[in-house]
């Protein structure tokens, strides 16, 4: 999920995307409403945390203009008011939700995920294939019953991969999806952290390398025979159980 905050309080702002970030959510940040709305026409954001009272471009019009331009960004606005009226206005100007300051992290977190997941098809919120299941509300993933420690960008992939349902990712929307805008088009951390993550799936392996298109989970891979303990250790000598009963 790729997230982007607008909020002119740098401290606030910051508070905000490490919340984010540290349940694997990508995020971009932006100080004023101006800069938001060239990030948003720039990058595919699946969630728009705005702060509604913003110098320059105020919230409220880069809302419309988001809601015009047929964006597919949820909006999660923020607000120091507590009106009724003004919660209203802001809803009817086209904002999925509307949070009020002071607020909690966990309460601004589970909005985030929960209109995250009405950006993209129904899923359920446990996702499981060849062996491999994810808990994408608790940041929890595991392959033959272990639990893998697994870093946020490596959970982030992994997510991604398996929503595709065995589809195939590209390392252009793995990047959009998983790093922030300072990511650029290197792919080379891309193929860092699929390196990491097949080690710490172990075997069989389960992530396939399209050439010249991308990746995808595997829709042939068997379920391992072997646990796989926490860590890449754990997850290299499961593989390397594997290989040799081959």
């Amino acid at each position: 999920m790729r997230a982007l905050v607008v909020e002119d309080e740098a401290f606030l702002a910051a508070m905000i995307a490490e919340g984010l970030r540290r349940a694997a959510i990508t995020v971009d940040v932006a100080l004023d409403g101006a800069a938001g709305w060239r990030k948003l026409q720039l990058g595919d954001y699946d969630i728009l945390v705005l702060d509604r009272d913003l110098p320059g471009l105020h919230g409220d019009d880069l809302c419309r203009r988001a809601v015009a331009a047929g964006l597919l960004t949820r909006i999660l606005m923020l607000t120091a008011s507590t009106t009724v009226p003004d919660r209203v206005a802001g809803l009817g100007m086209g904002a999925d939700d509307y949070l009020t300051k002071p607020f909690s992290h966990d309460e601004l977190l589970a909005r985030v995920l929960a209109l995250g997941r009405r950006t993209q098809p129904a899923l359920p919120p446990v996702l499981e294939h060849a062996g491999i299941r994810i808990d994408t509300a608790g940041r929890q993933a595991l392959r033959a019953g272990q639990r893998l420690a697994l870093t946020r960008k490596e959970f982030a992939v992994l997510e991604t991969l398996m929503r595709a349902g065995g589809g195939v990712v590209s390392g252009e929307d793995l990047i959009e999806k998983v790093w922030d805008e300072n990511a650029g088009y290197d792919q080379n951390p891309v193929r860092v952290a699929l390196s990491r993550l097949r080690t710490k799936l172990g075997g069989p392996p389960v992530i396939e390398t399209v050439p010249g298109i991308g990746y995808r989970i595997s829709t042939e891979v068997s379920s391992p025979d072997t646990a796989i303990a926490d860590g890449a250790d754990g997850a290299g000598q499961a593989d390397r159980t594997w290989r040799q009963a081959r």
